[in-house]
């Protein structure tokens, strides 16, 4: 995908805005026994549907006076025990495997709640009662799309995601990271930060979402991880919001760089980027998602059998999808597509084709 300098290509009608209120697709048996198999599928001691049983809620604002859209939420003194004890040991299960002799210095701090979007996530933080340090993470509904994108992350991206369902509810690890339409506020244009280095990163972040087909990365659904190197910094953009795995019928809509959301973005890439280094970081990131596919072909074939037999959109984005790719690569490959994980499964093939026949051939130059 080539990045282009007509804004007009990019989102400006109606019709290539994410879908406002997506659905939420049920876990089905396939996908939860893998989940099982993998180490997913945990007994949790507080669900989701526990944490709704709060007895009122106070407005968060930022340092500036905004509403930030979340709610911090307070409980009955009758159920704050139970929910608390339960929070901290799943606290434990995601940082210790469930090893619970760690927990005792442990407490729940707030527990936050966002009605705006479509997962309703409450946001959990925990703090070191010794030295009042302090961590998140976030308690969902457990939708198939949400999983699926999280496990394609996972074996995909160069980022490793810690998440567990318990029947209908899903545990996230945080991501930490500066929300890219804050980063674009008050970083971006600062002496410290390496254009070239950002403007690479952000490339390859486009190039993952569309090889993976996850849509919806707007500034406020990614993060940018700021790594101290020898003599600068390196730039990590990491994917936050899952929900939009493989749902809309817009080509479009799988690319970063298409919303207007992230204009910053593209203009620092196109400025200090020429179409031949675009080119190679594409890709390079490609050839790294190959790796990745080669180095874990058998759970990846196992997650897109399970996919392929899921319904996790509508037949009218299925087929517009396959056409608008077909359309696209000046292909036919797409058109036997039946459902959304057919198209990531063909997607994944016809895109890293190329970088798969060299990965293959250095490997086995190695292996001689």
């Amino acid at each position: 995908m080539s990045f282009t300098e007509n804004k007009n290509d990019r989102e400006t009608k109606q019709g290539d805005k994410p879908t406002r209120k997506k659905p939420m697709y049920p876990v089905n048996n396939a996908l939860r026994n893998y989940l099982k198999l993998h180490g997913r599928e945990v007994k949790l001691p507080v669900t989701y549907i526990n944490l709704l049983n709060y007895t009122w809620s106070t407005p968060i604002k930022d340092k500036n006076g905004k509403d930030t859209l979340w709610e911090k939420l307070s409980y009955d003194s009758r159920d704050w025990e139970y929910i608390r004890d339960g929070l901290v040991k799943i606290y434990a299960i995601l940082k210790t495997e469930g090893d619970f002799s760690f927990i005792s210095h442990l407490d729940v701090a707030r527990i936050d709640y966002c009605t705006f979007g479509n997962s309703h996530p409450f946001r959990i933080r925990i703090v070191n009662k010794f030295n009042d340090n302090y961590d998140h993470y976030y308690i969902k509904i457990a939708d198939a799309s949400r999983v699926y994108g999280l496990e394609l992350e996972h074996i995909l991206s160069p980022n490793r995601i810690t998440f567990f369902t318990c029947d209908n509810t899903l545990v996230e690890e945080h991501i930490p990271g500066i929300p890219g339409d804050m980063f674009v506020q008050q970083i971006m244009d600062t002496p410290e930060t390496n254009k070239i280095r950002l403007a690479k990163e952000f490339v390859k972040f486009n190039e993952r979402c569309f090889v993976r087909l996850l849509g919806d990365m707007r500034s406020y659904n990614f993060v940018v991880d700021i790594t101290p190197d020898i003599e600068d910094y390196q730039y990590r953009i990491r994917c936050i919001d899952f929900d939009q795995q493989s749902y809309e019928g817009r080509k479009n809509l799988y690319l970063p760089q298409f919303f207007k959301e992230n204009y910053a973005f593209v203009e620092l890439s196109l400025s200090h980027l020429n179409k031949e280094s675009i080119a190679q970081y594409q890709f390079e990131e490609r050839t790294m998602i190959t790796y990745r596919v080669v180095s874990s072909r058998y759970r990846i074939k196992e997650l897109l059998d399970i996919m392929t037999k899921d319904e996790i959109s509508t037949a009218e984005k299925i087929n517009q999808l396959k056409d608008e790719l077909n359309n696209y690569f000046n292909t036919s490959v797409f058109k036997k597509c039946k459902s959304m994980g057919d198209i990531v499964k063909t997607q994944l093939k016809h895109s890293l084709q190329k970088n798969l026949m060299l990965v293959q051939k250095d490997l086995g130059k190695h292996n001689e």
